[in-house]
């Protein structure tokens, strides 16, 4: 029995078992309602809303205080003894690497496609309201995380639920917090080892094979694909024995590198199209405020733009709270401030680079999807996009899949690693099992599609997002002290009443 007949029969008996729990809980967790012509997922407007408040509670947080969170990336306001495992820059690459992946490349294209120009109008602001969530969660993982003997730290949605809510609610606090710090955990975990892993090894797999001569080529035999999966496995293995140390030595170089080939490949289509730049910004504008549209005028273009950032970012999914809890900080909110760039990275600069791009080069494939033609892969129209000026970017393109999908098992695997332990315990034994069974999963995404179980996991997280977006209204109170806390902290430090150590300077000198 050859491989391909056995992955076939895997893959057949696992979608027979699983679409109809997949189909079932797919129309619970994306039930849509009619608006204006077009289809509004509810957990669309869950997520958008909680941006909205968040944005208002905090007084426009991440405009007011943007500068202060490049400035504490940049190490100003680091504190010499501070717990934790990594520096800041190092935990938001960590965390960017979990959210920049194929929804930049593919999912953007098809929202630009369906929606119009215009959705990217929508996916902007959809990205600057979760740069407002992300503070708040973000806040709470650091708040509460929990620092171990060995200096090593977990935290998460798993932590702060649990903790925050029996800080503000006492016993009853306690036990709801309990549940709901376990049932983060399986989400986390089940989407982590299908969408964070299988799914991005599947899919980094298949753009390899179609610029290798396709099923025909030199990586398209089942050979191939169990090398690329055991090779890829090889490589994760390695980095995620290390923990989050040796992960964000690995993101802090690979997340600005593959962001940087990416960025400048768009602005090299853009700079060679220049002309038709600003055009192209006027029918994103009047794209956004259109009477009419493909997928039913203003609201389609807002719905489909709001959609494809929710969905990019993870604001509210309470996962980028993982990576953030190991930020080596005496100060919670620093890391807030630090982690609202995390949307703006991924969606307003990333994403918006995709679509500007798109619209820009306005290729075939493009103007076909937007004329009614059949769907195709989004990556697709991405690409074509590329080649009108760099004929052979389809290997560059390759390239950044390559990185993107690397990244996000790398930071995924942390993030599973740590909801296992949460539910099985921190033993070097339930450690080292989490991680030969996450490497195997590596393996089987080079040679199974297991569509239906990846479509299970994109319900089971946003599933966590109502959980979790609960939580941070209940603990909003709590961030917005940590904020006042820390801002009167650079104050002091920015009039030199506290030295690097932390200490405070009219006690250094009475000691001197």
């Amino acid at each position: 029995m050859s491989l391909d007949s056995i992955t076939t029969s895997v893959d057949e008996a696992v979608s027979g078992f699983f679409e109809p729990i997949a189909t079932w809980l797919g129309e619970i967790v994306f039930y849509s309602v009619p608006v204006a012509g077009t289809e509004l997922p509810l957990i669309v407007a869950w997520l958008v809303v909680a941006g909205l408040v968040f944005t208002g509670w905090f007084g426009l947080v991440q405009v007011r205080k943007f500068k202060l969170a490049v400035d504490v990336v940049r190490g100003k306001y680091d504190e010499k003894g501070s717990a934790g495992e990594v520096n800041h820059f190092q935990a938001l690459t960590a965390a960017v690497s979990g959210t920049v992946g194929l929804g930049n490349i593919a999912g953007v294209a098809v929202a630009v496609s369906i929606g119009g120009p215009g959705a990217t109008f929508w996916m902007i602001l959809c990205g600057l309201l979760g740069m407002a969530t992300k503070f708040v969660e973000v806040t709470l993982g650091v708040k509460y995380r929990e620092v171990h003997a060995d200096g090593t730290v977990s935290g998460g949605p798993m932590h702060y639920l649990p903790k925050g809510l029996a800080d503000r609610f006492g016993k009853n606090g306690k036990t709801l917090g309990k549940v709901l710090g376990v049932l983060a955990s399986f989400f986390i975990l089940f989407f982590g080892l299908f969408g964070g892993n299988l799914f991005q090894v599947n899919q980094s797999y298949a753009q390899l094979v179609s610029v290798t001569g396709g099923e025909d080529g030199l990586m398209g035999s089942s050979a191939g694909a169990l090398f690329f999966g055991i090779l890829i496995a090889a490589l994760v293995g390695i980095v995620l024995l290390g923990g989050i140390r040796s992960i964000a030595n690995v993101t802090s170089k690979l997340v600005p590198a593959m962001a940087g080939i990416y960025i400048a490949a768009c602005l090299v289509v853009i700079l060679v199209h220049v002309s038709a730049v600003p055009a192209a910004v006027a029918t994103i504008i009047e794209g956004a405020f259109a009477p009419e549209g493909v997928a039913g005028g203003v609201l389609g273009a807002l719905i489909i733009g709001f959609k494809r950032a929710a969905f990019s970012n993870e604001a509210g999914l309470g996962s980028a709270p993982i990576a953030h809890s190991a930020v080596k900080t005496k100060h919670p909110a620093s890391e807030g401030l630090v982690a609202l760039l995390e949307p703006f990275i991924d969606t307003v600069v990333i994403c918006t680079m995709t679509a500007l791009t798109i619209v820009i080069a306005n290729p075939a494939s493009y103007v076909e999807l937007r004329q009614g033609g059949e769907a195709i892969g989004g990556v697709t129209i991405t690409s074509d996009a590329f080649a009108t000026v760099l004929p052979w970017f389809p290997y560059i393109l390759t390239l950044a899949v390559m990185l993107f999908a690397i990244s996000t098992v790398l930071t995924w695997g942390y993030y599973c690693m740590k909801a296992w332990t949460h539910l099985f315990g921190r033993s070097r034994t339930s450690e080292l099992t989490f991680k030969v069974f996450y490497t195997l999963f590596a393996v089987a995404g080079s040679l199974l599609t297991l569509q239906t179980l990846i479509d299970m996991a994109d319900a089971v997280l946003f599933m966590l997002a109502v959980i979790n977006i609960i939580g941070l209204y209940l603990l909003a109170p709590v961030v917005k002290r940590e904020l006042n806390s820390f801002l009167e902290f650079v104050r002091a430090r920015d009039a030199g009443e506290i030295t690097e150590d932390g200490e405070d300077q009219e006690s250094v000198k009475t000691t001197v």
